[in-house]
């Protein structure tokens, strides 16, 4: 016991001085100073805890012959619309097409490994480019093992294209879970457009053409923008089919609010 005295106990061998920080064996020196000028190493980074500038739903749809990704142009910056002539979707190469909603300044970090591996695959002159289900497992890996890291990407993403002559439809989020299907929607459109998907894709009887497909697609676009407040009357869409992929847009929905009349009490 120490005597009862102004005098305080010492500190533990090699403890930190009062107010600042321990500086493990084997990591870079850490001090206040380094907190108050900025420290790039890995002690004290910081991650974003939230998505700041975000784009809404992204629809996916297999048809006959091939897929189709569609998303609004708005990015909004909370709920103020604050870039309107944004594309969210994109051709990756001839056979893969992407959309991508979520916190779109972590989907811009991302493009940029993407736009490097596409890069890549046209130097080494092998004539071997990256398929669609070679880039969703690539991406579920990556979003898996930032989400594991506590450095989440905070995406939705759709990945869609031509595979070995057959369409593929896959989707993954932050977490790194990842799904196949006919028909994928994200954020608000997976209770707003699904239920209009699920008529036609669970339906033997209907087989969906290139136009039936892109009829659809406009009106989920329609029904999204009506209910949906981070919504936007323009979309983009990329399609993918054995011909190639294109990208179309922006797209007008065709609006109607004569029903607004009929909306009263409130």
């Amino acid at each position: 016991m120490f005597p009862m005295n102004d005098s305080a106990a010492p500190l533990w061998s090699n403890g930190p001085a009062p107010g600042e920080f321990y500086n493990f064996p084997g990591r870079s020196n850490f001090n206040n100073r380094d907190m108050q000028f900025g420290y790039k190493g890995t002690f004290g980074t910081q991650v974003s805890s939230q998505p700041i500038t975000t784009g809404t739903s992204v629809v996916g749809l297999k048809f006959k012959d091939g897929v189709i990704i569609s998303a609004d142009t708005l990015i909004s910056y909370g709920s103020l619309a604050r870039y309107t002539s944004i594309q969210r979707v994109f051709k990756v190469n001839d056979y893969t097409i992407i959309g991508a909603g979520g916190d779109f300044a972590d989907f811009q970090y991302l493009k940029q490994h993407i736009d490097q591996k596409i890069v890549d695959d046209v130097a080494y002159g092998d004539n071997y480019h990256m398929k669609p289900k070679s880039m969703y497992n690539w991406l579920m890996r990556v979003l898996y093992n930032k989400r594991s890291n506590f450095k989440p990407l905070w995406l939705d993403i759709v990945v869609g294209g031509m595979q070995d002559g057959e369409p593929f439809l896959g989707t993954i989020n932050l977490r790194g879970r990842a799904y196949e299907d006919n028909a994928i929607a994200t954020g608000y459109g997976q209770h707003l457009a699904m239920p209009l998907l699920r008529e036609y894709i669970e339906n033997p009887n209907i087989v969906l053409d290139r136009e039936g497909a892109l009829k659809l697609n406009k009106k989920v676009m329609e029904v999204l923008y009506y209910r949906d407040c981070r919504s936007f009357p323009k979309y983009t869409q990329a399609i993918a089919t054995a011909e190639g992929v294109t990208v179309e847009g922006p797209l007008s929905v065709d609006q109607n609010w004569n029903l607004a009349n009929m909306v009263k009490g409130f």
